[in-house]
């Protein structure tokens, strides 16, 4: 099989058609089209609809890209790391983020690595939706608490617990054993959560189990809006330790005690690839280098 051939077809499906293709590599229409018809012999198939706008793949076309595609863009990272220097990280370098990672500390963060690695052009998206590495092409992505994916690899960087904060003149709810027994308060409660949820904490004081039984009187999809909700005294709420424990420090807000649930696992991530850029590894080392005592 003519590589050269594969390495055409994908950039003519990449770009959306042979006129778009040859504007943006250079290369003429009539060599992509040549390259594309003899793949085509060659596999005794018909990768592209001819004659259809905007450009159409056949089913065997989308598959046969779908699996070269990334190879072939492997191959051209490796190219330009070779060509700036062999294991010198260079070259820009696709990351999306977490909003609340993005808030707490992505500033200094990529400050500090763009001054260690001054040949490497970070850029970042903050989005709370999920991304696909690699359909949207990116390079590395940060997840809290991600599915293992047979097509991704990485290292857990920062560990976090929650906590059940409020202010101190909300006083906790009284003890029991059950839900007849224990009074209820007023939560702040993430958006998607249930009404019967019931939130199980370590006590302060001795540092046994106990129940605790929210009442909704708001919901909120960001973890700093719900720490600022429960400053006004809106009520409790379960938060990551990190983003408050400067003003329980302060006695700003008081502990009602630690979840007993699983933490909260950072994670940063990219393709499972035999070879990764020297970018990539020189970010996942650095990020990882960057919280040493990664255990809140």
């Amino acid at each position: 099989m003519n590589m050269t051939a594969v390495f055409n077809f994908n950039l003519v499906a990449k770009y959306g058609g042979f006129g778009a293709a040859s504007r943006a590599t250079g290369l003429s229409k009539a060599s992509l089209s040549r390259r594309v018809r003899e793949l085509e012999d060659s596999l005794g198939v018909r990768l592209i609809e001819r004659g259809v706008r905007p450009l159409r793949m056949t089913d065997e076309g989308a598959v046969l890209h779908a699996r070269t595609d990334i190879q072939f863009g492997a191959i051209a990272d490796a190219l330009r790391d070779v060509k700036a220097g062999l294991g010198r990280p260079s070259g820009r370098l696709r990351i999306s983020v977490p909003l609340l990672f993005a808030n707490l500390t992505l500033g200094p963060l990529v400050a500090a690595f763009i001054k260690a690695y001054p040949e490497v052009v970070p850029e970042v998206t903050t989005d709370d939706k999920f991304v696909d590495l690699l359909a949207d092409e990116y390079d590395v992505v940060i997840r809290a608490n991600p599915h293992p994916q047979d097509n991704l690899v990485g290292r857990c960087f920062l560990r976090n617990r929650l906590i059940l904060v409020a202010i101190p003149t909300l006083p906790p709810p009284a003890e029991g054993t059950g839900i007849e027994a224990a009074c209820t308060f007023p939560a702040i409660m993430r958006t998607g959560t249930f009404d019967d949820e019931v939130w199980s904490v370590s006590d302060p004081k001795d540092g046994q189990p106990r129940l605790y039984y929210p009442q909704a009187v708001l919901r909120l999809s960001s973890p700093l809006s719900i720490r600022d909700a429960v400053y006004a005294g809106a009520g409790a709420a379960l938060v990551p330790l990190t983003i408050v424990a400067d003003d329980l420090e302060a006695g700003r807000l008081v502990s009602w005690g630690m979840s007993t649930e699983p933490g909260i696992e950072v994670w940063v991530l990219h393709a499972s690839r035999r070879l990764v850029s020297p970018k990539i590894s020189a970010f996942v080392n650095f990020i990882c280098d960057y919280f040493p005592d990664n255990t809140r």
